[in-house]
């Protein structure tokens, strides 16, 4: 073989990477474009992530734009992701404001029962 075409080779298999390189970029710029053109355009924001193993993670998501936003709670693995949860976009009323507050003093008054009951045990 010569220099000539050892170069010509060369360049071939050079250039033959870097398009199989560009290919997930190419394919992904394309879908955006057809999303966009389709007007599908959804506004996506990760609000919080909590890792609760290795590979696993609790995800809030907030997707959708404007009156139509919608927080999804989200459990990632490696191989797979579930929603846990829809939660709505709007403010806690007051009514939900008490209940909480009726929950903590419920909480509050059970755990003290409890150390009471504990206490008496000898």
């Amino acid at each position: 073989m010569d220099s000539g075409s050892l170069t010509q080779t060369l360049l071939a298999v050079l250039a033959f990477v870097a398009v199989i390189a560009a290919l997930p970029w190419l394919v992904r710029r394309m879908q955006q474009r057809q999303a966009i053109a389709r007007g599908s355009d959804v506004s996506t924001r990760v609000l919080s992530a909590v890792a609760v193993g290795a590979h696993q993670r609790v995800v809030t998501v907030e997707v959708g734009e404007g009156a139509h936003k919608t927080r999804l709670v989200l459990g990632v693995t490696a191989q797979q992701i579930n929603c846990l949860h829809v939660l709505g976009s709007q403010a806690p009323t007051p009514a939900a404001a008490a209940d909480v507050a009726t929950f903590s003093q419920a909480m509050a008054s059970a755990k003290s029962g409890a150390a009471d009951k504990t206490s008496h045990v000898e």
